[in-house]
């Protein structure tokens, strides 16, 4: 009896794995959802959501960084408790909180396009990957701050106060160990 060697599979293994990673970073975003503190005056709790949009991004770059992203998004839009708080819905995308979750998506991509970039010009390492993160959150904060000005209608200065100041020291934490997990592992 002779067996024929199936090349297909060890051609489809890189992109399987990254579908796998991707699927996995979409669920470790919902986990991170629930891991928060609420702040008692910002309608924006701490998570650690960011922690895994950043890591997908620079992880897994831009294609599967940002496609964990959709799916993550997705799965909220289709009623699963995955966003922060346990809360699902397009109401949430659609609420002052929404442009976080639109930014975690730009963050992954961008992060990740950068991430590429870096690894083509041999220049990554630490300090690149957390400078590469430090502008996907910049990116996840414009877009929740936009979004939040325009649904509660509030100005920028109260925007900020209330939806990106407070947070600046969690995310420079997040930012670091995140970065520190980036150089030092490779998917």
């Amino acid at each position: 009896m002779h067996i024929r060697k199936n090349h297909s599979y060890s051609v489809h293994t890189p992109e399987l794995r990254k579908m796998v990673f991707a699927s996995l970073f979409a669920a470790l975003t919902a986990a991170g959802a629930y891991i928060q503190i609420p702040i008692p005056f910002s309608p924006v709790p701490v998570t650690l959501q960011v922690f895994f949009v950043l890591l997908a991004g620079s992880m897994l770059k831009s294609k599967w960084g940002s496609l964990s992203m959709v799916v993550y998004t997705l799965l909220g839009i289709a009623g699963l408790p995955v966003f922060a708080g346990g809360s699902s819905g397009l109401g949430v995308l659609l609420g002052p909180t929404g442009g976080y979750i639109f930014g975690f998506i730009l963050a992954a991509f961008l992060t990740g396009k950068l991430a590429e970039k870096a690894e083509d010009t041999e220049k990554s390492g630490l300090a690149i990957n957390a400078l590469n993160m430090s502008t996907g959150i910049l990116i996840i904060y414009a877009l929740g701050v936009f979004q939040l000005m325009l649904v509660a209608e509030i100005g920028l200065g109260t925007a900020l106060t209330l939806g990106a100041i407070p947070f600046i020291p969690g995310e420079i934490v997040k930012t670091s160990v995140a970065a520190y997990i980036a150089s030092t592992y490779e998917l």
